[in-house]
């Protein structure tokens, strides 16, 4: 059986671009198609003409997958009820036939590992892999199960992606809280006890009696990073998470990195061994991406690591980093390409306040830090449970008339 086999019609995007706007229908490129989801955070939108032309053979509908044809190949993501997206490039649309496949089911089945891996065993590119329309159209795929098997699969992984959204939801206003606590002591001055601070002249403007105008290396270390030898196999796939600009998360911490490294290759590259709570920072490629490490880990030379001096708390000075990451982004150096350097740091001038007004902020913060690293192992642990599902339930290792443990499980 083949893909098409199962779907009404899978097209592609046939413009290429369009003038954008801050309003408007979402145009879905590949950053945007997301595991099973869309990334919609700084999304193109395109106006209502834009919008019918781009859709004359086919309006995208709730239910339809958009599929990446590149840079992330063979990403999907299932449309939702109230999202009206059009196609961007190198994106393709797959709409199902309901009378043979239940769209959500659709939309794990390609996510899942097997047909994954069909996937990228098709792409072509020397330079950036790509997937032909034929070859998905053509994708041959094992035997579904029947639509009721189907819908009662999906509604298993769906209950855990439920759990996982609002756990999301949960982290981002935990984040919001954190950062505008920040902004109210450290940006607009109105910390407990400010009422008692006058105002002084400082190269930065007038700042809180008792604060100072320095350089940011005065109050941290800017450490860097190293790459094993790629061609020495003992270096790598050990323990050590090894991260680099791609595992940059959008949220505070990073919880694993996709490649990992033995003991003997970390001692054979430049990078230390460093602990959780680590403020990580990309200095190439992904400029001014910043992340907390939940366990120890290593990084290469696109980052630097920047350890607080004594009275320096590392979530004050993760928080700081996050609201200088406009001047650390417009004052790159690099012949070619963007990039931070050490001097960049030496540079930048900050309003450092007394350390005890620090110790009591970070008091302030550290329950809801550690509320958002506990939430995202747990979310780590659904995707990971998840995923694990798919193939179990399709090849009948999991008995569906016992999975109602499953569901309870998904739904507390």
């Amino acid at each position: 059986m083949q893909l098409q086999d199962v779907c009404e019609l899978i097209i592609d995007c046939e413009h290429k671009t369009a003038p954008t706007q801050e309003t408007g229908y979402p145009s879905i490129r590949t950053p945007n198609i997301g595991r099973g989801r869309f990334i919609l955070d700084g999304v193109n939108r395109v106006s209502k003409e834009t919008y019918s032309l781009w859709t004359k053979r086919a309006v995208p509908l709730p239910g339809d997958l958009i599929m990446a044809r590149e840079a992330p190949v063979g990403n999907v993501a299932m449309i939702p009820e109230g999202l009206h997206p059009c196609l961007g490039q190198r994106t393709l649309l797959i709409r199902p036939d309901r009378a043979k496949v239940e769209p959500s089911f659709l939309n794990y089945f390609l996510n899942g590992p097997h047909v994954q891996g069909l996937i990228h065993s098709k792409t072509n590119g020397a330079t950036v892999a790509h997937l032909n329309m034929k070859d998905v159209r053509t994708m041959d795929l094992p035997p579904l199960p029947p639509l009721p098997i189907q819908q009662r699969i999906a509604g298993i992984l769906s209950a855990y992606d439920e759990l996982i959204e609002n756990s999301q939801r949960r982290i981002k206003i935990l984040e919001s809280m954190a950062r505008a606590l920040y902004r109210e002591w450290f940006v607009h001055f109105r910390f407990p006890g400010h009422e008692n601070h006058s105002r002084v002249a400082s190269p930065l403007g007038e700042i809180p009696q008792g604060w100072e105008a320095i350089a940011f290396t005065e109050i941290a270390d800017v450490l860097s990073g190293g790459t094993p030898k790629t061609s020495t196999p003992e270096y790598w796939d050990g323990e050590i998470p090894f991260f680099t600009p791609r595992d940059a998360p959008d949220c505070f911490y990073v919880e694993d990195a996709d490649k990992h490294v033995t003991e003997l290759g970390l001692s054979k590259c430049a990078s230390q061994l460093y602990p959780p709570d680590t403020v990580f920072i990309t200095a190439r490629g992904t400029v001014g991406k910043v992340a907390l490490p939940s366990v120890p880990m290593a990084m290469n030379q696109s980052c630097y690591a920047l350890r607080g001096k004594s009275g320096i708390s590392q979530r004050f000075l993760f928080l700081m980093t996050l609201q200088q990451v406009e001047y650390l982004k417009t004052n790159t150096g690099g012949s070619t390409f963007d990039t931070i350097v050490v001097d960049t740091f030496r540079r930048m001038q900050i309003a450092k306040p007394p350390h005890d007004l620090i110790a009591a902020f970070t008091r302030n913060v550290d329950a809801m830090f550690e509320q958002v690293n506990t939430l995202q192992r747990q979310t780590q642990n659904l995707r990971r449970t998840r995923d694990l599902l798919l193939p179990r339930l399709l090849s009948g290792q999991i008995d569906l008339d016992a999975a109602d443990s499953i569901e309870s499980l998904a739904t507390a």
